[in-house]
């Protein structure tokens, strides 16, 4: 039985998640977002199950749509506001925007603008830490269409024979950018792990009990040697695939029936819902005070915050001399 200390934790990360994405959705509407921004909202149940077992020594890596993992694993909300808007006071001083974010210091190896660009990584990370021999975990977070990269076959190889700490976690979303999973992807996802003899586990990715109990053994089996898990969860994001969408897009590619479908599944309701009934009303009302708080006070901010000088437009930049 969870504790409802637990319970209330996991319902204020997914919160804060969905608070920020909405506000962000309507800083792109008044025009003062630069680039643009892939919402996480209706898939904040996989990124809080996972990362509720994870802690600032273990590693992960993430996506386009990343800012619910960086939330989630517990990145600041004026740091990346901060980055998302181009401020100086930004998690990478600005220069990384809205697919980057990035803190080492809390083992976030940093969202990725390249299909599966974090898989990799996070194979590598997992190497580095079965040779500390610490007992951390590296964790990567891609898309469905991610799934189809070649580094996925790689890593599920490399990881299976070496045994590295590693979950590699599929947040099935329905769709490729603007096509459908099915369309594009053959059979389930999780099957892949079979022929390489790794657990492949499908999860109801907007339950984050459910989610969290699969990470929970994944990362236990990871810490113990025991080698990586592959981790389907099928969920859904109710925005666009990138919020500008309908500016350059001729038709719908989803009906507003099916959106509305999986809105009456949102993970933040389905654990309010419990929580709610067992009692704790004012426990509720006062995380949803305090995430109103947190978002006001990273936007407002961040909004106040300098733009990186023109002085630092090469700095931390790799220069190669031939």
């Amino acid at each position: 039985m969870q504790r409802t200390e637990e319970l209330l934790e996991l319902y204020r990360r997914m919160l804060l998640i969905r608070r920020m994405e909405e506000r962000l959705g309507e800083v792109v509407k008044t025009g003062e977002l630069p680039g643009p921004v892939h919402l996480y909202i209706g898939q904040e149940a996989v990124a809080v199950g996972v990362c509720s077992h994870l802690g600032d020594r273990d590693w992960i890596t993430s996506t386009h749509r990343g800012h619910g993992h960086f939330l989630a694993k517990g990145g600041d909300p004026h740091a990346m506001i901060a980055e998302i808007l181009g401020r100086d006071t930004g998690i990478c001083h600005g220069k990384g925007g809205s697919m980057h974010v990035a803190d080492f210091g809390r083992g976030i190896l940093g969202a990725n603008g390249i299909v599966g660009g974090g898989i990799g990584l996070a194979l590598g990370a997992a190497l580095a830490a079965q040779l500390d021999g610490e007992g951390r975990v590296s964790v990567a977070f891609f898309g469905d269409g991610g799934a189809n990269q070649g580094v996925i076959m790689e890593s599920l190889n490399i990881a299976a024979i070496w045994k590295l700490p590693l979950l590699l976690v599929c947040e099935n979303n329905g769709f490729s950018e603007f096509s459908p999973t099915a369309s594009v992807t053959a059979g389930d996802i999780a099957a892949r792990a079979a022929p390489f003899g790794v657990p492949g586990v499908t999860v109801d990715g907007n339950a984050v009990l459910e989610v969290r109990r699969v990470a929970g053994e994944a990362v236990e089996r990871a810490r113990r040697g025991d080698g990586p898990t592959l981790i389907e969860a099928r969920t859904y994001r109710w925005r666009g695939h990138v919020e500008t969408e309908a500016s350059f897009l001729s038709g719908k590619y989803r009906e507003e029936e099916e959106i509305a479908r999986w809105r009456e599944r949102d993970p933040i309701e389905r654990l309010r819902g419990p929580l709610r009934e067992a009692g704790p009303a004012a426990a509720l009302d006062g995380i949803d005070a305090q995430v109103a708080s947190i978002v006001e006070q990273a936007f407002t901010a961040a909004a106040a915050d300098p733009l990186p000088p023109e002085s630092s437009a090469f700095a931390d930049m790799l220069s190669v001399s031939h």
